[in-house]
């Protein structure tokens, strides 16, 4: 799928978020990336093999107050 040189990362890579967007719709919360990885706002992804990737949590959450 991707033409760039050098290429982007594979969608089964650890760093395929540095794939470049493809496009991005801001209003819906999603966006998609060269290596064909839909990415959501709230850091889940979607693979083109349809596997899921859970969102990750916030570095503060569960900590109190």
């Amino acid at each position: 799928m991707c033409q760039h040189q050098p290429p982007c990362p594979p969608a089964d890579a650890a760093g395929r978020e540095a794939a470049r967007l493809v496009a991005y719709h801001p209003a819906q919360g999603w966006g998609l990336l060269c290596n064909g990885v839909v990415f959501f706002d709230d850091t889940g992804e979607l693979l083109p093999d349809g596997r899921s990737v859970i969102p990750s949590a916030p570095a503060c959450a569960g900590q109190a107050s």
